[in-house]
């Protein structure tokens, strides 16, 4: 019997004066929660020094593959709009002085150190790299296997339709290890969505996998992919399995027709995935939540060839959704780590994003019976952790210490 104490933590605390517990973790779960709590011989104690404890984090967007983090900071040179960025990671990815797998490795390790043990990650699969950065990716997750539940999307950057030969590697990707296959602008990119989601949602049907589409697209264009999205969704029975990444267009129609695609996307269970750009207007994130659709949180490219931002640090993420939704409410900063946390898991693991206090939730929270996913904070409540991003002392994943004062065990 494996068992964890974690001694002196507050759960989940909205005022430095919250409650001080010890939580006792046995064999992957939460068992006992409250003060001089015994443990057996070969018990693992470690010391909260009074930190906020919470949820482990998320992470829903993430692309290993074009990570430079470590690496000497290189200026940006991507021409404008997303052909050029595209064309930017293309031309230069080879030359980044360490392979994909020690890149991605070093990076998935710095954001697991930083509370995060569930990622999903898109992987560029083309005509260019074939699946030489699936393969890379792949490695990454198996040095991380005992530290994070990693799933990996195969990811069309270039295309389907402009780039000849890639609909055959998205079906190799998946054949070799890739969870879920990706889409990226079906109109507004590959100027055919019906043929690009064709190969998108044929590959999901013939692989039995998920779906994760990159949607860029605003206004009218991008609400008109959401439609074709939510049809192929239902016509194939794949509520549940399929997400919307980005969502511009969500955030640029009119008020009556935003509140028709949530309507849309709740219908069909149809999650979202957003990085908090600083470029576009944020999410409805209430209106979203309050209807039931699954949205979680990711980190995008990290100090790579489309962006000089990025460290790892979701929680650090974190306060910039809030910030670009403009909260200053306890309450509202709480859901965006909510959303990073039980939010993002609910959209791995295709199951509700519960409505359920995450003190009282059982399964993804903090309450017994729980998975013992958790993170300590050096904080005093929950939006001074997000606020003021603090160390983290420790990291737990299925009841096992993997990581402790910033690096991983």
């Amino acid at each position: 019997m494996d068992e964890l104490l974690l001694r002196r933590v507050r759960l989940w605390p909205r005022r430095p004066t919250g409650d001080v517990v010890d939580v006792l973790v046995r064999d992957g779960r939460i068992a006992e929660i409250g003060t001089g709590l015994a443990v057996g011989p070969g018990a693992t104690t470690v010391e909260g020094g009074d930190g906020v404890l919470l949820p482990a984090l998320t992470d829903v967007h993430a692309h290993l593959d074009s990570t430079r983090l470590g690496l000497p900071f290189r200026p940006h040179t991507a021409e404008p709009g997303l052909a050029g960025l595209i064309r930017n990671d293309r031309v230069n990815w080879r030359t980044a002085g360490a392979s994909v797998e020690e890149r991605a490795t070093l990076t998935l390790g710095a954001t697991i150190a930083s509370g995060t043990t569930t990622v999903r990650t898109h992987v560029q699969v083309d005509a260019d790299c074939r699946l030489e950065r699936l393969h890379g990716v792949l490695a990454a997750r198996d040095a991380h296997a005992a530290r994070a539940r990693v799933q990996v999307v195969a990811f069309p950057q270039s295309g389907i339709v402009r780039d000849d030969g890639t609909a055959d590697l998205l079906d190799a990707a998946l054949r070799e290890g890739a969870d879920l296959v990706g889409g990226l602008d079906p109109c507004g990119y590959d100027r055919d969505p019906v043929a690009h989601l064709d190969v998108v949602f044929g590959l999901a049907e013939r692989h039995g996998v998920g779906v994760d589409v990159h949607l860029h697209e605003s206004g009218e264009l991008g609400a008109f992919t959401f439609e074709l999205i939510a049809e192929r969704t239902a016509a194939l029975g794949m509520a549940g399995a399929v997400t919307i990444s980005h969502a511009f267009a969500l955030s640029s129609v009119e008020p009556a027709r935003q509140a028709a695609l949530i309507e849309l996307l709740a219908e069909h269970d149809i999650a979202l995935t957003t990085v908090a750009p600083g470029n576009r207007e944020p999410l409805p994130l209430e209106a979203l939540r309050a209807a039931g659709v699954r949205v979680g949180l990711g980190q995008d490219g990290i100090r790579d060839y489309w962006s000089p931002y990025g460290n790892g640090d979701v929680l650090e993420r974190v306060g910039q959704l809030a910030h670009r939704a403009g909260y200053r409410y306890d309450e509202l900063i709480e859901g965006c780590v909510d959303m990073a946390s039980r939010g993002g898991r609910s959209i791995v693991e295709s199951t509700a994003w519960s409505t359920v206090p995450v003190g009282d939730d059982a399964q993804h929270g903090l309450a017994v019976g729980a998975v013992a996913d958790l993170v300590v904070v050096a904080a005093d409540t929950v939006t001074a952790a997000v606020m003021d991003h603090p160390p983290r002392t420790v990291v737990v994943h299925q009841g096992r210490v993997i990581a402790r004062d910033g690096a991983v065990v």
